[in-house]
């Protein structure tokens, strides 16, 4: 793989993924906003418009400054990592749940920048599963791969590279 390839497309799936977000938060301030839910599958899945002043399922709501340093320290962590990856196909995985938890992040500190709050429009009325959006759905599934590669595929020796030098045993 040439040098620097493995960047641009992190920053073209990243962009891209972004963009994806905010296309459908858009859609769904364009169409649900100020109007009764809409249902998919009846009693099942419906979109619904919400305005997420706080965290996942609701929490530490209106702490808008205190999620986007959060995201700023996340995100610090997520390119760290993504540096120091080695470039072996074993390591891809990992580059790819960076990417997917990154954008959304970036996802959701952009609508706090510009709104405030978090727009929230896809709802499992069958379960009330708290209403969320596209960049949740990155970080959740990308931090349920992220667990699941951990317990099956990699094991403590394969994250040598993230080790701060000058940590090693002597």
């Amino acid at each position: 793989m040439k040098k620097g390839y493995r960047t641009i497309v992190a920053v073209v799936s990243l962009f891209l993924l972004v963009l994806i977000d905010q296309v459908t938060k858009f859609a769904a301030v364009k169409c649900l906003k100020g109007k009764e839910a809409f249902s998919l599958i009846p009693g099942v899945f419906e979109l619904q418009y919400l305005e997420n002043r706080g965290a996942a399922f609701g929490a530490l709501q209106n702490q808008r400054w205190f999620f986007i340093l959060i995201v700023i320290f996340v995100l610090a962590v997520l390119l760290w990592c993504f540096i120091r990856f080695p470039k072996e196909a074993h390591y891809r995985p990992l580059a790819v749940l960076a990417v997917f938890i990154a954008a959304g992040a970036i996802g959701n500190m952009i609508d706090r920048l510009l709104n405030g709050y978090v727009i929230d429009f896809l709802y499992f009325s069958l379960i009330d599963f708290p209403i969320f959006n596209v960049a949740d759905i990155y970080v959740t599934v990308a931090m349920v791969v992220l667990f699941i590669l951990i317990l099956t595929i990699y094991k403590d020796d394969d994250f040598h590279f993230l080790k701060l030098h000058g940590s090693e045993k002597a």
